[in-house]
């Protein structure tokens, strides 16, 4: 397939990236202690695996040891999940993960191979993964309220794209769907740029994704930008307004974002340690300045707070999973 200029070069600087995060953030030593784990549930060369190595050149001046990122990926991130919950718990080993398995699988999934509330210790709130409703700018609608009177119009072509169902875009999408009284489809594609090219192309009236992933093409005019997830506006994007600005409701709790566990039993001392190192490091401003060009906004808040939001998350995404009968079983 060949994808237009701004698809390839968002495909040529992610290989970039690729080459340049696989290798270990600090080389392990010969002896002494070990040296602290950082596990993700992707691939070398991602934007969170990206996030990952930045954080570890940090952690590794800030806590006077070796730090090495570990990919896990595999079963959307479950598999990373898992192999922390089963690491000693000494704060030697630290999972930073996205919101879905702590927020939407323990509602989708009848078995996880782990308890969210009782295997990990949350940490810390890192960084906030805004994502964009977008279509392309050959669409007769430029701005959301446009697209929702077209979609009444047009109900058969209420297709929304994403790259994952089960996930808190799918549940936004029902949720919009239900408001509207108009049969969206949550349409999953296996990876952004499938989606972006079938945008671009006409074929789906609109794709939601993280920010950073269509920043490119943005900028390029191929794709207009609609409105963000979330209940304030992206400094990423200020003068797009949120989706419930934009009168399409449902997508207030569907941001992404990244936070930081430990196993738990981690005595409160190592966590409190974790916690400072990891808040400190995302207030650094070279650290805020790289990952924005990433689409992430930095935003350290303490391990209580992200416990609160997690069960806050669930509790709003409950009756949503339970009304569409999804279950997940990948």
């Amino acid at each position: 397939m060949i994808f237009p200029n701004p698809l390839r070069r968002l495909a040529a600087a992610l290989a970039l990236a690729l080459g340049a995060s696989a290798v270990p953030a600090m080389a392990a030593p010969a002896g002494g202690d070990a040296p602290v784990r950082i596990v993700v549930g992707f691939a070398a060369g991602g934007a969170l695996d990206i996030f990952a190595r930045t954080l570890a050149e940090k952690l590794r001046v800030s806590l006077d040891t070796p730090v090495l990122v570990e990919n896990r990926p595999g079963a959307s991130a479950r598999l990373a999940v898992e192999n922390v919950k089963r690491a000693p718990p000494d704060g030697k080993t630290v999972l930073i993960s996205p919101a879905p398995p702590f927020t939407v699988f323990p509602l989708t999934y009848k078995r996880l191979p782990y308890d969210p509330d009782k295997d990990l210790i949350p940490v810390a709130y890192l960084a906030d993964v805004p994502l964009v409703a977008s279509a392309s700018v050959s669409q007769p609608y430029r701005t959301m309220p446009e697209y929702l009177a077209w979609v009444k119009r047009n109900q058969d072509k209420g297709g929304v794209g994403l790259v994952t169902l089960g996930g808190s875009i799918h549940f936004g999408v029902l949720s919009l769907s239900k408001s509207l009284g108009v049969p969206l489809l949550p349409t999953a594609y296996r990876g952004a740029v499938m989606m972006l090219t079938d945008e671009i192309g006409g074929t789906l009236p609109l794709g939601i994704d993280a920010v950073g992933g269509q920043m490119e093409l943005y900028r390029a005019g191929k794709i207009r930008f609609l409105g963000v997830t979330g209940t304030r506006r992206s400094a990423l994007l200020p003068d797009v307004p949120t989706l419930a600005e934009a009168g399409a409701p449902g997508f207030e709790a569907a941001s992404g974002w990244y936070s930081a566990f430990v196993p738990a039993g981690t005595p409160p001392p190592v966590v409190a340690k974790m916690e400072k190192a990891m808040l400190d490091a995302v207030k650094d401003p070279a650290v805020r300045d790289k990952m924005s060009a990433l689409g992430m906004e930095m935003h350290g808040q303490p391990g209580d707070a992200l416990r609160k939001l997690i069960q806050a998350q669930r509790t709003q995404w409950g009756p949503v999973v339970a009304a569409s009968g999804f279950t997940a079983n990948d």
